[in-house]
């Protein structure tokens, strides 16, 4: 296996824990006065193309979403709801007990860094108040790229952010979105996080056929690291 330069990670069930929608989601639903199982629905059949950000801005995506859901919301109800959908999405985030550790200890071994998310307007928003924040070289949001993975184009925006080619990056996720081969397609090394908690995650297009290397927690990132690092070869004595 090559040396790396770079550790490139998902962010939803990677660097955080399982996530589930939590009873904020329902909240808002009912304050924009539609039936919260019906928006739910909306959500998990479009995410997607609201994950490459299809449907305009995060005004227009949830006014999107609420009429879609049978609504006919009011300006100010609407422009009320973005914030709390990025403060719901912020309460479903606990990031994993080792996720910054594991970042910080690939970057005093002297590789970079990357977030690549498929995600939508609500990720950008908060992820930089997460104390994962500082110790990402680069951070690709499909819902900016207009992109979700497995599509090519993602993961080489991260190698140009960080200047690497992708031969040269540890890719790791959980293996929704077809990640995981994606990764493999352009030439960077795939490791699934197959973490316990996991079981509960709320996924999508998963990459159920994926046979590579697993790791069941972030830490062992860090030796997989290690063991491709080139040694130095010892002098000898004279």
């Amino acid at each position: 296996m090559p040396a790396y330069r770079a550790v490139v990670f998902d962010f939803f069930g990677t660097l955080t824990r399982s996530v589930q929608r939590g009873p904020q989601h329902a909240e808002i639903a009912r304050s924009l006065g539609v039936d919260p199982e019906t928006v739910r629905g909306v959500l998990d059949r479009t995410f997607r193309a609201r994950a490459r950000g299809r449907y305009g801005s995060a005004e227009a995506t949830l006014r999107w979403v609420i009429e879609q859901a049978g609504g006919h919301p009011r300006t100010d109800q609407v422009l009320a709801g973005v914030p709390a959908r990025v403060n719901a999405l912020k309460a479903d985030t606990r990031l994993r007990g080792d996720a910054v550790s594991v970042l910080a200890a690939i970057k005093r071994r002297g590789l970079r860094t990357a977030l690549i998310s498929d995600c939508t307007h609500e990720l950008p928003a908060f992820l930089p108040s997460l104390p994962v924040a500082p110790l990402l070289d680069a951070t690709i949001y499909s819902v900016r790229l207009g992109i979700c993975k497995p599509d090519p184009r993602i993961y080489l925006a991260a190698c140009e952010q960080l200047d690497v080619a992708p031969r040269e990056c540890l890719y790791v996720g959980d293996g929704g979105s077809h990640e995981l081969t994606g990764a493999a397609a352009v030439g960077m090394t795939p490791v699934r996080l197959a973490a316990p908690d996991l079981a509960n995650h709320l996924v999508f297009d998963a990459d159920t056929n994926f046979a590579g290397r697993t790791v069941r927690s972030l830490t062992e990132v860090v030796g997989l690291v290690d063991h491709t690092r080139i040694a130095r070869p010892l002098k000898m004595a004279r």
